[in-house]
């Protein structure tokens, strides 16, 4: 049930760089480092400048858990109540009687064979 509770409230962020259509890093606890290639600002000072189109991307994915946990269970209500005791009465009485089991034949002597009753009922194609 831990385990439970533990990944189900899990958040983490997977960070990937990708160059073109051509992933190339992917980072789970940390930003993806480029490949080298990013552009520069080009600086606005100029007069004529040419902006070019950077062919890199960064992407994330970032998956949240679950925060809505109940941590205290202050009310219960009945239907809860009943439903708690019964699984609780029937898992503890599940295993009560295996051990008393008293099997009938154990006393029982088998009867004496007389004929063999196989060879009687035996049949053969010619």
């Amino acid at each position: 049930m831990t385990f439970v509770v533990l990944f189900s409230t899990l958040s983490y962020t997977l960070s990937m760089h990708y160059c073109g259509d051509t992933l190339v890093e992917t980072a789970m606890f940390h930003k993806a480092e480029g490949c080298g290639m990013e552009m520069d600002n080009p600086s606005t000072d100029e007069g004529c400048s040419i902006m070019k189109k950077n062919c890199c991307n960064d992407e994330q994915l970032v998956v949240d858990g679950q925060d809505e946990l109940q941590l205290q269970v202050d009310q219960i209500s009945f239907e809860q109540q009943v439903f708690i005791a019964s699984f609780v009465y029937t898992y503890t009485n599940l295993f009560e009687g295996l051990d008393n089991n008293v099997s009938s034949f154990e006393v029982y002597n088998a009867p004496p064979v007389i004929k063999e009753i196989f060879k009687l009922d035996e049949t053969y194609l010619i």
